[in-house]
């Protein structure tokens, strides 16, 4: 369905005319319902987080993957929660940490968990990635859907689009401060055979396999429902001597 057969699943009367004049409006459908459907579960969604896309869904099928069940994630950027949520209703032994700077974000993410009974296995935290929160703590996987639009770019986007956070959005002058913090700062946070997990622009395979380079990983790239890469798997590389 459409968004606008999506509206009108929900709404009738004077509430659907409402709720289409506020589409017309720029308002995008998942704000004017209050929630959206991810990996078949549902979520709360307002304007302070990113609204959850199906091509998102790929991260969580790659962090399955790579998660055994009763390891630990950590999903940096968390927004809705989706991702995290996601993996853990699917891997009841698994614990994890949620982190966002929003502290809205945050606090929708909170009520995500428990409207999808992984509430005593998610801890939140609000801060700031930059400031490095995760201390001295390691986790099997460590993923993120971080901002990775340019700054250039985000006067473009889709109208609606616009409507989401732009801290959500913007990703800094190439689009990759987060890649770039995130791998630098937190590889020591990775359990050994860890892996980090990142959602990247259609834009970015290179980008991010340059970095991984630098940093000594390895990274594997999986494509999205529309054949443009989407999903950087990176663990870290494997010396000879260490055979």
């Amino acid at each position: 369905m459409n968004d606008i057969d999506i509206i009108k699943s929900y709404y009738s009367g004077d509430e659907l005319k409402e709720a289409l004049k506020k589409y017309d409006e720029g308002i995008p459908a998942a704000y004017i319902i209050g929630e959206w459907e991810f990996f078949g579960d549902s979520y709360y969604v307002n304007e302070n987080c990113l609204i959850p896309r199906c091509d998102t869904e790929r991260v969580v099928e790659k962090v399955l993957m790579n998660l055994k069940d009763s390891d630990s994630i950590a999903d940096i950027c968390t927004g809705s929660g989706c991702i995290a949520i996601s993996v853990l209703k699917r891997k009841p032994n698994s614990t994890g940490i949620a982190l966002d700077i929003s502290s809205k974000a945050i606090d929708l993410a909170k009520k995500n968990a428990d409207r999808n009974g992984v509430q005593n296995r998610l801890e939140f935290i609000c801060a700031d990635i930059f400031t490095n929160p995760l201390g001295d703590r390691k986790f099997n996987v460590i993923v993120s859907n971080p901002p990775y639009i340019k700054s250039s770019v985000m006067e473009t986007l889709d109208d609606y689009v616009k409507k989401e956070p732009s801290i959500a959005l913007d990703g800094g002058c190439d689009g990759m401060d987060f890649y770039r913090h995130i791998i630098s700062s937190c590889k020591n946070n990775l359990e050994a055979n860890g892996s980090f997990i990142f959602e990247i622009g259609f834009d970015q395979e290179n980008d991010i396999k340059l970095l991984a380079k630098e940093y000594n990983f390895d990274c594997e790239i999986t494509k999205d429902y529309s054949g443009n890469p989407r999903v950087a798997l990176l663990k870290q590389c494997i010396s000879l001597e260490e055979i």
